[in-house]
């Protein structure tokens, strides 16, 4: 019995050999108990496996005392041995090696090969795992898209994508990685920029969406300036192209300027994109060719051919010819521009509202028009209803009328219907609302005659919370001026150019002069020369750069050719004409502004004298602010320019360029400047003898800064 216990196998032996090299590596710590354990010589195992000096071979493992204390115990033995045996951790037990023969050094060794594992006794391990951010995938996902539009130039296939990504919500931060993405390439990325959010407006993208997008880009023009060295100027063209686009309303800039901080990129973003590019002549035609070289037909391209195709099939009724028209723009995701134009053209030619329910029908039922872009188109026109029933009073009607209609034939959705229910319930709300805008707006203008306080006009303005109503107000403004002195008129014309300044667009200003044009013949029944105030007061508005002098011909093309309205405008512009035009415009009805025309040219020699003198750049732009004559300031770039020639001291084109900068100057004004200096040059030369080499030099240095438009080239020197 005592042999079998003492008797290894070949795998016992290895086990062994193992703990007793573990056990030599722990004996070399001096406080190890198994150095104490081997540092005896008179250790034996208990097993006794050959060296025939120990007597206690083949004694039994049961007859050692073991504790679960890890102390050293010795037992002492009839024969006078005395064995030790080491216990640690309450290793160890009946029929068991203990610790010492554990051959991981402390550690537990699991075999799932073992007949007895469980897997519980797995220690624990904490997995990793990425928390799935939907905006996060959004982002990553619309980067691709973008790369891959900038590489195909597919603006189908960049709309389709988007659609496929879903998470609407996310549309502004689509809007602001495209934008920005686009700022730091050629100017072909930014075209197509501008083409694909023109195709995605309505159909993909709606427009609270645009603005929020162009609100958050405006929020981050800090940082992108830090990447991009004129990245205020980029952002600035991209906002004026989506104004002319008619994706931002042109109410975006006001609305914007009141969330940003004076003194943060963005809000010098808004000033250079509503100075530089929006109150320039020509301003559209500018912005849409400034990044030129475009493969893409632009979208004010497709919109005249989608009006001449509408103006085609009216007069000759081809159905199949327009579809065809139609088909070849190749603008599917434009469709609703189609729609939206055509029901304008049934409003404003009645006869035509037959042919136009004819074609919309046939369109729709060859599928040429998708069905969402049917209703886009009519959800575009409804919100703009407003404004068309200030040109057409029965708008609102007529579209009350056509809508049942094309539900009832069915080639326009149901759902449009509960809209449509629902702009007609509010039809007498708005009729009240209207009126009692104009009953508060009549006695705000007489405060103001009474009072000439231009600010507090403009908080009450701003209290009736209103801008819609705009073009009312101007129209209102004018008519109670004319039938009262020229105190009074020149008071009104001083505050447009306050009010365009601060919360008017050139929009309103427009469709607030096309309202009076088309209500002369009913003004001039009350005031015998309405024709000829009217004209004065569009003159003036010229002027004061209140409206641009393309601004004439397009209040001209919104009225009947053989109206009294129409031989207005065109008195009106042979007012601005006329040689010295400004001065005696400024002074058509003497006193306000107009009698201070010599003293404003006193202290704009002054200030440019001071500054010429040592004075400081911001002090001088302070005192131009300080004159509150922005329409005049083309006399300040005259008179630094010629100052500039006299002294030989070129120190003026630096205030000149703080003050476009600063959007203080527009570069209306600059041109306007630089042109007056150009038309007097002969008489100048007589007096500076290099006056003409100094201008051209001025021209082109004026033209590298973006001073004055492209238009004003060599030749004109």
């Amino acid at each position: 019995m005592a042999a079998s216990e003492g008797f290894l196998t070949e795998e016992q032996r290895e086990v062994l050999k193992v703990a007793t090299q573990n056990a030599e590596i722990l004996s070399s710590s001096p406080k190890s108990p198994t150095s104490m354990l081997f540092a005896d010589n008179s250790i034996k195992a208990p097993w006794g496996g050959g060296g025939g000096k120990a007597s206690t071979a083949g004694i039994a493992v049961r007859h050692v005392r073991r504790t679960h204390s890890g102390k050293l115990v010795r037992v002492k033995k009839a024969d006078g041995l005395t064995e030790l045996l080491v216990t640690t951790d309450g290793g160890g037990g009946k029929g068991t090696w203990g610790k010492l023969l554990d051959t991981g050094a402390g550690e537990s060794h699991i075999d799932r090969n073992d007949p007895n594992y469980d897997s519980g006794e797995e220690p624990y391990q904490l997995v990793g795992s990425t928390v799935c951010d939907p905006l996060d995938d959004y982002k990553k996902a619309v980067v691709s898209l973008i790369e891959e539009y900038f590489s195909t130039g597919d603006v189908e296939v960049a709309a389709s994508d988007l659609k496929e990504l879903g998470s609407s919500e996310y549309h502004p931060y689509f809007i602001k990685r495209l934008v920005s993405m686009a700022m730091d390439r050629h100017d072909k990325e930014k075209e197509m920029a501008s083409v694909l959010l023109s195709a995605l407006y309505a159909d993909v993208i709606g427009s609270p969406q645009i603005s929020q997008g162009f609100l958050v880009l405006l929020e981050s023009a800090d940082d992108l300036s830090v990447d991009i060295l004129d990245a205020v100027d980029i952002l600035a063209l991209f906002i004026a192209r989506a104004v002319v686009d008619d994706i931002l309303p042109p109410a975006f800039l006001t609305r914007a300027k009141k969330s940003l901080s004076e003194s943060s990129k963005g809000f010098e973003v808004l000033q250079t994109a509503e100075k530089s590019y929006l109150s320039a002549p020509h301003h559209a035609e500018l912005v849409e060719r400034r990044w030129g070289g475009s493969t893409h037909v632009t979208v004010e391209e497709v919109k005249k051919k989608i009006a001449y195709l509408l103006r085609e099939y009216v007069e000759n009724g081809d159905t199949s010819e327009a579809c065809r028209c139609i088909r070849q723009l190749g603008v599917s995701f434009f469709h609703h521009e189609v729609v939206k134009r055509a029901l304008v053209l049934a409003m404003e030619i009645r006869t035509a509202e037959p042919l136009i329910m004819k074609l919309l029908k046939e369109v729709a039922e060859e599928g040429l028009i998708s069905s969402s872009q049917m209703v886009k188109g009519f959800s575009r026109f409804a919100e703009s209803l407003d404004d068309l029933a200030l040109d057409i009073p029965t708008a609102k009607e007529l579209f009350q009328s056509l809508v049942p209609q094309a539900i009832s034939q069915g080639w326009l959705d149901a759902s449009f219907f509960k809209f449509s229910s629902e702009h007609g319930e509010v039809q007498d709300k708005d009729h009240e609302k209207l009126r009692r805008y104009k009953e508060e707006v009549v006695t705000i203008i007489h405060e103001y005659f009474h009072s000439d306080d231009i600010p507090e006009l403009i908080r009450s303005l701003e209290d009736l919370g209103a801008p819609e109503l705009n073009p009312i107000f101007l129209k209102k403004l004018i008519t109670l001026a004319m039938d009262r002195k020229n105190r009074e008129k020149e008071m009104a014309s001083v505050l447009l150019s306050a009010l365009h300044i601060e919360i008017f667009s050139t929009d309103d200003i427009v469709n607030g002069f096309v309202m009076l044009l088309e209500s002369a013949e009913d003004t001039a029944l009350d005031i015998l020369d309405a024709s000829n105030e009217l004209a004065l007061f569009l003159a003036r508005a010229v002027i004061d750069d209140v409206l641009a002098p393309l601004n004439l011909e397009e209040i001209g093309s919104k009225l009947a050719p053989n109206c009294s309205g129409s031989e207005t405008v065109h008195v009106a512009r042979s007012l601005i004409a006329a040689r010295h035009a400004g001065e005696r415009i400024l002074r058509c009805w003497g006193g306000g502004t107009g009698w201070a025309v010599e003293d404003a040219k006193d202290k704009i020699v002054k200030l440019l004298e001071e500054y010429e003198a040592g004075g400081v750049v911001g002090e001088a732009c302070q005192c131009i602010r300080d004159l509150g004559m922005p329409f005049f300031n083309h006399e300040v770039v005259k008179k630094a320019l010629v100052m500039a020639m006299e002294k030989k001291n070129d120190r003026m084109l630096d205030l000149l360029q703080e003050c476009f900068s600063e959007g203080l100057i527009t570069i209306n004004q600059m041109t306007k400047g630089f042109a007056r200096i150009n038309d007097g040059l002969d008489d100048l030369a007589l007096d500076i003898p290099n006056a003409e080499d100094k201008f051209s030099f001025y021209v082109e240095h004026a033209k590298k800064k973006g001073w004055i438009l492209p238009s004003f080239g060599s030749a004109d020197v």
